[in-house]
């Protein structure tokens, strides 16, 4: 009697055609499922129901949540108990997965990490950077009212040329940022849990930038020196609020704050009246502490520029993150393993 196949839960869309097909493909390996339910009260009735059972893998998305709620306590022990060994959620960030959780019930969680991520949310930094650096903020709001610059006109900004970014969290985005950044003239040092060996630092430098280097500093020392702080951290119980009300008080008060890593990081009331009592002069966010809602405070101040969350927002890397999630898929059905587990579960 021919053995059943296994099952991979889909939870969320899959948008671009490429990607669409590497999933379609997987049918020769498992059966393809998707839940009935749209809400997470109805969710987890439907993991108890049995519906879900010989489910090996699931693939997630961040949208997702809303079907779902987060990967956590009930929802992880029905999932467990459906047989679920694996999750390969479609983003960097996973807060919304309890991986601790997960690891205890013995599945194994992977995120996307392709080049490409890395390359346009460091993009995504640099235009928070630059438009926070030059204040540009507020003559785009006077010239779409038709005021032309203003009148006043706003603030005259500033250049990076000869600035000192200050990056917390050296990973894949966090130098892909250096070397742009580099690129223009800045000063680059950082703050990670540990310092990158020597040659890793001086592969960071941009052919023709200034030729300064990367610098490892204390993190007391990041947030005193730096004239542009860039947070690129994960979010998790130990990273939640990194930057508040104490840390606003060691920075420049010319200082910008850019956050494209997760809003709950910063401590979003510290930081708006960090801006309105000029501890520090201006920021750029494309991630928020309660989003899609964002802090009243944030959105008066035209002196914050404002993303809804466009970091990997891009064709092209949209896509190549579908079609690597699906890849950690196939790895799971082919090998039994994941492409890029979590670094929380290295030792599984």
């Amino acid at each position: 009697m021919p053995t059943s196949k296994p099952k991979v839960l889909r939870l969320g869309e899959i948008e671009h055609l490429p990607a669409q097909n590497a999933y379609n493909s997987l049918s020769t390996f498992a059966d393809l499922i998707t839940p009935q339910s749209t809400n997470p009260a109805d969710f987890l009735s439907e993991c108890r129901s049995g519906a879900f059972n010989g489910t090996i893998a699931v693939y997630r998305t961040f949208q997702s949540v809303s079907i779902t709620g987060r990967i956590e306590g009930e929802v992880v022990e029905a999932l467990a108990a459906a047989g679920v060994r694996f999750i390969a959620h479609n983003g960097a960030g996973y807060d919304q997965i309890d991986v601790p959780a997960c690891t205890t019930h013995s599945i194994q969680i992977s995120n996307t990490a392709p080049p490409a991520l890395s390359a346009a949310t460091a993009d995504t930094a640099l235009f928070l950077l630059l438009g926070a650096l030059r204040n540009f903020n507020p003559a785009l709001t006077s010239l779409r009212a038709g005021h032309w610059r203003g009148s006043p006109p706003a603030t005259l900004g500033h250049d990076p040329m000869h600035k000192t970014l200050g990056i917390l969290g050296m990973g894949g985005i966090g130098r892909n940022l250096a070397a742009k950044a580099n690129a223009l003239g800045m000063n680059i040092i950082y703050h990670n849990r540990t310092k990158l060996p020597d040659h890793e630092e001086a592969n960071l430098l941009f052919p023709g930038g200034n030729g300064n280097g990367v610098k490892y500093v204390p993190f007391d020392t990041l947030l005193r020196e730096s004239d542009v702080l860039s947070l690129h951290l994960p979010l998790n119980t130990h990273t939640r609020h990194t930057i508040g009300a104490a840390e606003f008080g060691k920075m420049k008060r010319s200082a910008i704050l850019v956050n494209t890593a997760r809003g709950a990081i910063v401590d979003e009331a510290a930081l708006v009246d960090a801006l309105r009592n000029g501890s520090i002069a201006g920021c750029g966010l494309d991630v928020y502490e309660e989003e899609p809602r964002v802090h009243p405070g944030l959105v008066a101040n035209e002196q914050v520029v404002l993303l809804p969350h466009l970091g990997t927002w891009t064709v092209e890397t949209q896509t190549e993150m579908e079609v690597w999630c699906v890849g950690n898929l196939r790895g799971v059905l082919e090998e039994g393993r994941l492409r890029s587990r979590v670094r929380e579960q290295g030792d599984m």
